[in-house]
This record gives C-alpha cells, sequence and structure tokens, in this order.
C-alpha cells in the first residue's frame, strides 16, 4: 500500500485559493496587488458561495488541485505528475453566482420549473426500465424533485453514503483503528492481534517490528513463537459474491486489503488468506529486526495478562471516510460497517454490521422505511435504500451543526477530476468540476447521489437510482446528464 491517506480538513478553507497580498512603496503610498490562486474566476465564486451556505471542505479549489497534480486518473490521495490523457480543465461558470437569497433572472424559481428540465432526461431508455429519484434543498431539506423518491432499490456503491455516515456519527471523525502485538508475561510468545484495519501496510509492520524487538532486548530474548488473533471479527470471512477482484475476505488483520499486486484501489486478484499472509509478513519483518522467530504462525488469542509492545493505528475516520468514496474502496466499507456494529454493541459480523448502521441511522433521523443494509459495500445485490434516504443522509452532512459528518461530502469523487468520476464528465461537459457524486455500478443496475450548486448558489443533494438498463457505458451519461442539468439554468 502507498503512503497513508492524508488526514482532511474539518473546517472550510479559503474560497479564494490561498491569496497572496503583496505590499510595495511607491512615492509613501502603498500599492495593493492581490494576486488569486484559482484557475478560473466562475468556479472559485461558486465554490465561496457554497461555504456561505454550508460546509464545504476545498470545493473547487481541491478540483483544480487535483487537476495540477494528478497522474492517475482514478485520483484520491496518491497524486504525481500530469499525463496527456489526464483529466481537462473544468470550463468557466457560465456567470457569477449571485449572493445568496437573491435569484437570477434565468434560474429556476420553483419545483415545477425542475420537474420540466428533468422529466425528459429521467425517461430515456438508457437507464432501463425503471428509475427513482430524490432532489432536495440541503439547507431547508426541501424536496424539489421526486420520482418514486421513497421507493427502495438497489444501490449499489451509492450504499456507502449510508455506511461511511453511520460510522462517522457513531465513532466521530478522529478515530483510528489499532493493530498490536502483544507479549505473553514469559515473553515467549508474542501475538500480533487484528483490530479490523483494511489499510495495514507492510511498513507498519516493519515498525512494529522494531517496537518488538526493542522490548525483548529489554527483556533479554532474542526468540518468540508467533501467532496472530482475528478474533474481533465473528461470521462468515467471504462476501456473498467471493471469491471476487473486488473484495477480499472480511478479517480483523490483513495488510494492503489483501491484495496480491502493488495496486491500492479497484478490482484485484486477493489472497485466500489475508490473516495468515499478514502474520507471515510480519514474522518477516521480525527477523529483519533481528528477532527470531520459532515455528510457523499460528491463528490463537494473546496469552492471559500479556502485555502491548507494539501499535499501529490507521489514518483517521476521516481519511478512510473519504478514500471509500473516492475510490468505491469495498474493503474499507465492510471495515467501516463492523467498527460501527462493535461500537453500538452488535456482533461484528455482516449481520450485526446490517443492525448498527441501521440503528444509528434511525437516531439521525432519516427515512429508513423500505431501506435493507446486507452489507458495507453494496457488493450484495439484496441492498435496498431510497433516493429520499440518500438524499437525507447528504443533507445531514451539510448540516454547519454536524461538522463531523464533512467527510461524508469531502470524500465525493469531483466529476471529470477524481475517483470513480475522474473518467467521466468530459469532452466539455458542464458539469465538470462542478458535481460531486458517489457512483453505483452492479450489472443492470447503476445509480449516482451527490451535491451540486444549482444557479441560484443552492446546494442541493440528489439521489438517482436505475435499474434494467443494458450497458453502463450507456447509463452513466444518461446519470451524469441528470446530475448536470441541476447546475445549469433553466433554458
Amino acid at each position: 500500500m502507498a503512503e497513508p491517506v492524508e488526514r482532511p480538513s474539518l473546517r472550510p478553507s479559503d474560497p479564494w485559493g490561498r491569496l497572496k497580498v503583496l505590499k510595495n512603496r511607491h512615492n509613501g503610498s502603498y500599492t495593493w496587488q492581490v494576486i488569486a490562486g484559482s484557475a478560473t474566476l466562475g468556479l472559485v465564486v461558486a465554490a465561496g458561495a457554497v461555504l456561505a451556505a454550508g460546509p464545504w471542505d476545498n470545493g473547487q479549489r481541491k478540483a483544480e488541485r487535483a487537476l495540477a497534480v494528478t497522474a492517475d486518473r482514478t485520483g484520491g490521495a496518491h497524486h504525481g505528475r500530469p499525463t496527456p490523457d489526464g483529466p481537462r480543465p473544468a470550463p468557466s461558470a457560465p456567470a457569477v453566482l449571485p449572493a445568496l437569497g437573491t435569484t437570477t433572472h434565468d434560474a429556476p424559481q420553483d419545483a415545477a420549473a425542475l420537474r420540466d428540465t428533468l422529466a425528459p432526461l429521467i425517461g430515456v431508455p438508457e437507464l432501463g426500465d425503471k428509475v427513482a429519484a430524490s432532489v432536495i434543498d440541503t439547507a431547508t431539506g426541501k424536496q424539489l424533485y421526486g420520482n418514486g423518491a421513497t421507493t427502495a432499490m438497489t444501490p449499489a456503491s451509492t450504499i456507502k453514503i449510508a455506511t461511511t455516515t453511520a460510522a462517522l456519527s457513531v465513532l466521530g471523525p478522529d478515530h483510528r483503528i489499532a493493530t498490536t502485538a502483544a507479549l505473553s508475561p514469559d515473553a515467549r510468545t508474542l501475538t500480533l492481534v487484528g483490530g479490523g484495519d483494511p489499510t495495514l501496510s507492510k511498513a507498519a509492520l516493519r515498525s512494529m517490528a522494531a517496537d518488538v524487538a526493542k522490548a525483548l532486548r529489554e527483556d533479554d530474548r532474542r526468540s518468540v513463537r508467533l501467532t496472530y488473533d482475528t478474533s474481533r471479527y465473528t461470521g462468515p470471512v467471504l462476501h456473498p459474491i467471493s471469491p471476487n477482484d473486488n473484495i477480499a475476505p472480511v478479517t480483523a488483520l490483513m495488510v494492503d486489503e489483501g491484495r496480491l499486486n502493488d495496486t491500492d484501489r479497484g478490482p484485484a486478484k486477493r489472497t485466500d488468506d489475508p490473516a495468515g499472509d499478514a502474520a507471515r509478513a510480519f514474522a518477516a519483518q521480525l527477523r529483519k529486526a533481528g528477532v527470531k522467530v520459532t515455528g510457523t504462525p499460528r491463528e490463537a488469542r494473546p496469552a492471559d495478562r500479556a502485555r502491548t509492545v507494539a501499535t499501529h493505528r490507521s489514518a483517521p475516520l476521516a481519511a478512510l471516510v473519504e478514500r471509500t468514496l473516492t475510490n468505491s474502496d469495498n474493503d474499507i466499507a465492510e471495515a467501516l460497517a463492523r467498527q460501527t456494529a462493535i461500537a453500538k454493541g452488535e456482533s461484528a459480523d455482516f449481520a450485526g454490521a446490517r443492525r448498527a448502521v441501521t440503528r444509528e441511522l434511525k437516531k439521525l433521523g432519516v427515512p429508513v422505511a423500505g431501506a435493507h443494509l446486507a452489507d458495507g459495500s453494496g457488493l450484495d445485490r439484496e441492498d435496498r435504500v431510497t433516493p429520499a434516504l440518500l438524499t437525507a443522509l447528504l443533507a445531514r452532512a451539510a448540516d454547519p451543526d454536524r461538522p463531523g459528518l464533512r467527510p461524508v461530502l469531502t470524500g465525493l469523487p469531483i466529476a471529470g477530476f477524481s475517483g470513480t468520476l475522474g473518467d467521466r464528465y468530459r469532452d466539455g461537459s458542464e458539469g465538470t468540476g462542478l458535481i460531486r457524486a458517489k457512483t453505483g455500478t452492479l450489472s443492470r443496475v447503476n445509480s449516482l447521489a451527490g451535491t451540486v450548486v444549482d444557479p441560484r448558489g443552492r446546494l442541493l443533494a440528489f439521489a438517482f437510482l436505475a435499474s434494467g438498463s443494458l450497458s453502463a457505458t450507456e447509463a452513466e451519461p444518461a446519470l451524469d446528464a441528470l446530475a448536470t442539468a441541476l447546475a445549469r439554468p433553466a433554458r
């Protein structure tokens, strides 16, 4: 796994791209020069309008920065030099947005105008035989458009919005998942204890091994037997669709999401024994640190009165949430669902996670009628949510009184720039850089849920769920057109 995801900011940043003021003396007077870091004035002002409406971390500035540094069109936290086929610059906004609370001459004035705009787009055959939708004003919670908004449908990966919101609500954005090494009282047996961090890396194991070696030297020991503990999670380790390149066995101990190559996102061949592989990798690091490991690592719980001699903590939950949403990371999503279950006193398995997440959503006051959260990732076709649930969750994340939920918004992929929207909204699309949304794709199921600023300066939350489509390559542009229509003035 590459270096950990950078911890996100939990407060709005300077919408003007860190303006720099230079002061020069000329004939006894001072001349002020303001240098703006934005690429386009329209996008910057749009970001400023969102900041005024509610919490919005980095907005268009983040999108522009991603364009400047990303070499990987899937985006996320790992950047390099741009490539000729990388994302194209977002077009300037068609006009400077008015102050919040005012209207423009050509902006939609009511829900009827929005309905007229979306009606021909939502009925296209590319979306399949069933489409449900919800669009709300996040500041008021008012539904501006609904088409089967309370109809429960298969959400695919947009269910990750529910998973991550519940995890943040229960655990908080600063929570970290700990992996530990416990040494028996006689210093003869060392146990690697999995805490449920799927992002645990070989570098982290190397650091832990160094700490273990130091502790053993203090006990005048040079060798240990190694065991490993996965008991923090219970129930089946295989997802219903497993084995599958989209997810590893769900266990409390794994390294680099059980990937058998050097990728850190997207499909990849996975090990069928993540915990055993992690233990063997730890044994190798212990040997490099000068510790002799006797025998083969075996699964066992720590000895009574064992003491912790090494600890590694994951990136903050806020960063894990952002990575989950940006890259549609199934392994982290399932881990967050189980961490939520543990915190709520439920069993750390698929069933316990379903109960825990659902209970927390009810606590947040969102409409859960008809919802069935069979897993945390959206890979299970038994999942059901309504568009109204998804838009309500996005509105909660935009609530100024709930800053701890903000990573749900900042983690959403940016149209044409990052994550699973990095290769969409191309060829001069009006939505490029203006839409942030979670994608969802299964066979004959396509979905899109996120946020956009409308021409009146309102932050809208939308969810479009479609089923029965024959081709994702046809359904995705149709979904993108719906979201783009929310961002442009009525014609």
